[in-house]
């Protein structure tokens, strides 16, 4: 995402991650309180625009039938089952609903990620506020919580295929996000948890052979990636890949392949309202950089012709200069010394989720052995004349094509990618 201030455009803000910080533990009670209230990003649930996209995607009995589940749950292992079980199913009915599997169980078209969104939001909704007759501690639901985001954003559903670049077949992570700015316009779909659903599990012929493609989605909000979820969801998985990219919705009418990411936190809300302007919170904040760099192969990927929209390697940062004390937008890049205030993917969750993918990649030891960095495609626009959230409609066809030709160039913008990093190990 960018900074409001100077990118935002119409809906132009886009979503990254990098190295959490440990949270202080807090003393949880051990007895079963009070069910705490539905937050900022749960409440949205009761407008007429998520009850309707959850009608017309056939996901709406999702939320009710878990309920349901932790209803007969008479412990707390027997409700971890049921989170378990019941957040791993939505993420592959999400999956199979893109990728054509089955039937659509309504009228939107198979491309939308929105029915995961609502759907899962439905089912923290049920787990936050359910009142178990056994009690449950706040440190237990805390963890029914973390579960169920896990299970059903495919973090724990990352199927490598055994072997990797020696047995011929290229594994590659790719990362997606929420829509966000929901304040602005409720109908919001992102073309990067839509890429993300799409290419779960899927295999690219490239130049350079096959490669296997698993995909995982985050939230839009500081305090999971403070707490970690990020470096969790991507360390087991960085040392066995070929190939890494995150990616979010950025600028309008354009992808960028992001050169450099910076350690700050420019403040813009969440969806849960909550803002942060700070340092990135990482592990070992002695050790942290200020700046980041992609290891895409980036000229390759901007040379491609790889759909209609135009592909840029985008250098540009702000930066507060070594001794000084303002800020300053250099176009080529982090001077030395200066101290990050923008990557080339803004301050927001996007460059944060970059920032931490690419220090965890360098922390392992992988900066100058593995590919990765950030991707943001273009914004997904509604068709002329769908533009104004309280009167327009739900999805129109320019929509629909629009999000469908994103998918298919961040497809074609991977397949490349992997090409190219294999004729460099060559």
């Amino acid at each position: 995402m960018r900074p409001i201030r100077v990118r935002i455009g119409v809906l132009g803000l886009a979503l990254v991650a990098g190295l959490a910080a440990p949270t202080a533990a807090t003393a949880a009670p051990e007895a079963g309180g009070a069910a705490p209230a539905p937050t900022v990003e749960e409440r949205r649930l009761d407008g007429e625009v998520p009850r309707e996209i959850l009608r017309r995607s056939g996901f709406a009995a999702v939320a009710p039938a878990f309920a349901r589940g932790l209803g007969r749950a008479d412990s707390y292992r027997e409700a971890r089952r049921v989170v378990e079980r019941e957040g791993a199913a939505l993420w592959r009915r999400a999956v199979d609903r893109v990728q054509g599997r089955g039937p659509a169980r309504g009228d939107l078209s198979r491309d939308d990620d929105r029915p995961l969104y609502w759907a899962r939001l439905g089912m923290t909704r049920e787990l936050r506020t359910w009142e178990p007759g056994f009690g449950l501690s706040e440190r237990q639901r805390a963890a029914l919580l973390t579960e169920l985001e896990r299970t059903s954003r495919g973090q724990t559903d990352l199927r490598l295929p055994r072997g990797g670049h020696d047995k011929g077949v290229k594994r590659v992570l790719l990362t997606g996000f929420d829509p966000f700015t929901l304040d602005r316009d409720i109908r919001i779909s992102n073309p990067s948890g839509a890429a993300a659903l799409a290419l779960d599990g899927t295999v690219i012929d490239t130049a350079d052979g096959p490669a296997r493609v698993e995909t995982a989605v985050f939230p839009v909000r500081w305090a999971d990636f403070a707490e970690g979820t990020v470096e969790r969801a991507l360390r087991p998985y960085l040392p066995r890949v070929d190939l890494f990219t995150t990616v979010s919705q950025g600028r309008v009418g354009r992808f960028d392949v992001e050169r450099t990411n910076g350690a700050w936190r420019g403040g813009f809300p969440d969806n849960d309202n909550v803002s942060r302007t700070e340092t990135v919170p990482v592990a070992d904040p002695a050790s942290q950089p200020q700046w980041t760099t992609t290891t895409l192969p980036y000229a390759a990927i901007t040379a491609a012709d790889t759909g209609r929209f135009p592909v840029y390697d985008n250098t540009s940062v702000t930066e507060i200069p070594a001794g000084g004390d303002e800020p300053v937008v250099r176009p080529d890049g982090p001077t030395p010394g200066s101290t990050a205030r923008e990557g080339g993917g803004g301050n927001y969750l996007s460059n944060e989720i970059a920032y931490r993918a690419t220090l965890l990649r360098d922390r392992l030891g992988l900066h100058g052995t593995l590919p990765g960095g950030h991707v943001h495609t273009p914004v997904l626009q509604f068709g002329a004349g769908n533009t104004d959230p309280a009167t327009g409609a739900l999805t129109d066809p320019g929509f629909v094509r629009n999000r469908l030709d994103i998918v298919a160039q961040t497809r074609a913008i991977v397949g490349v990618a992997v090409s190219a990093a294999g004729a460099d190990r060559d």
